[in-house]
């Protein structure tokens, strides 16, 4: 199913590179900045800033920066080491919460793992979620060029969210939106299209 690629790459705040292997095959700026937005709303592609490879040095994040924007969209370009084609974007507030999956993602940490580092960070103060955001992504197989099949999803975080809070089921049914880890911080409902 669709969503078992897109699920662990949206828990983990999305992969990231491994340094100047991966930049070799990643797309050049323009292209990367261009792919990346393809995953927002059309009316917000224009200010997003955009994350990848081979761009300005983060803080602690593996992705770069390779556009500055002005709206409080931030695009993730493609990873060139993952099969297929996925590209997401996310409201600013979630940044620290995507920043520190990838980073411990890019130390060979696991899902488990990942998930206990970021209870730890909330429970320490170092980042907290907002109360609503939103995230938009594209998946395919057949990589940028051809998205008339590609899978999109949306994802709304409503923190601490409960089935009985929402009316929404905790698991896919066809194309139903559905509340994913209700009750967490980061629970969230899921829109595929």
């Amino acid at each position: 199913m669709w969503f078992r690629r897109v699920l662990p790459v949206l828990l983990i705040g999305l992969l990231a590179p491994e340094a100047a292997a991966q930049q070799a095959s990643a797309p050049d700026r323009e292209g990367q900045v261009e792919q990346a937005v393809l995953a927002a709303p059309e009316s917000m592609r224009a200010g997003a800033t955009v994350l990848g490879h081979g761009g300005e040095p983060r803080t602690a994040d593996p992705l770069t920066l390779l556009r500055a924007g002005s709206n409080d969209l931030i695009c993730l370009a493609d990873d060139p080491r993952a099969e297929g084609f996925h590209v997401a974007c996310y409201h600013r507030s979630l940044d620290d919460f995507m920043a520190l999956g990838r980073r411990l993602r890019a130390e060979g940490k696991d899902r488990g793992e990942i998930m206990d580092a970021r209870y730890a960070a909330l429970d320490s103060g170092s980042f907290s979620m907002p109360a609503r955001a939103t995230l938009y992504s594209i998946s395919s197989d057949a990589g940028p060029d051809d998205l008339d099949g590609a899978r999109r999803l949306i994802v709304v975080y409503v923190p601490g969210a409960t089935v009985e809070d929402l009316g929404l089921p905790s698991r896919p049914e066809g194309n139903t939106p559905w509340l994913m880890l209700p009750g967490t911080p980061w629970a969230h409902i899921m829109i595929g299209r």
